[in-house]
């Protein structure tokens, strides 16, 4: 490079979920077991047996809406939590250019638990991010590649996108794990 020449800024990829290789992991397993669809979503539902029965307002599982998320190629945060539990695998294991983000093991989670994301928590993660950098919710959206409101959403949200949670955790440089907790509602 001669002095005067500008160079160019390095391009580095974002990371981004792999929901393809997310969908191709749990029905090979799902074909390695011998399931159907339909026993599928029973084992998943079954992973939490004991809390099932005590809350029997909670809808379980449809087989084939599970068996339509390879063509969706989306799902909420919330949803996944159950094939990734039944995978034993944490989300950062289907994350294209994944950052080393420490610990990604999701916590464990007895017959009388479900996994699920604190969406509140992450918001405030993120929020305390954003101002430290200095950056307006339009300006982290820009980055993230979503719109502001899916952001300032989260502080009340119950539902999220898998990819968004995931593209947020990967900026923040922590494990998904730190937003995921198994509870009882």
């Amino acid at each position: 490079m001669t002095s005067g020449s500008v160079r160019e800024p390095e391009v580095v990829p974002r990371p981004e979920f792999d929901f393809g290789a997310f969908t191709r992991a749990f029905d090979a397993e799902r074909r390695s077991r011998g399931l159907t669809w339909y026993t599928l979503t029973d084992e998943l539902w079954d992973q939490s047996a004991d809390l099932n029965a005590q809350r029997p307002e909670d809808h379980c599982l449809c087989g084939g809406a599970v068996s339509r998320l390879p063509a969706r190629e989306d799902t909420s945060c919330q949803y996944a939590l159950f094939m990734l539990r039944w995978l034993g695998r944490p989300p950062e294991d289907f994350v294209r250019d994944a950052r080393d983000v420490g610990d990604t093991r999701l916590p464990e989670a007895g017959p009388d638990r479900r996994l699920r994301w604190d969406l509140p928590q992450l918001h405030v993660a993120l929020d305390e991010r954003r101002r430290e950098l200095g950056l307006t919710w339009s300006g982290l959206a820009d980055v993230l590649g979503c719109t502001p409101a899916r952001l300032t959403n989260l502080r009340s949200a119950r539902q999220a996108d898998l990819a968004l949670v995931m593209r947020i955790t990967q900026w923040l440089g922590r494990p998904a794990a730190d937003f995921i907790h198994p509870a009882t509602w």
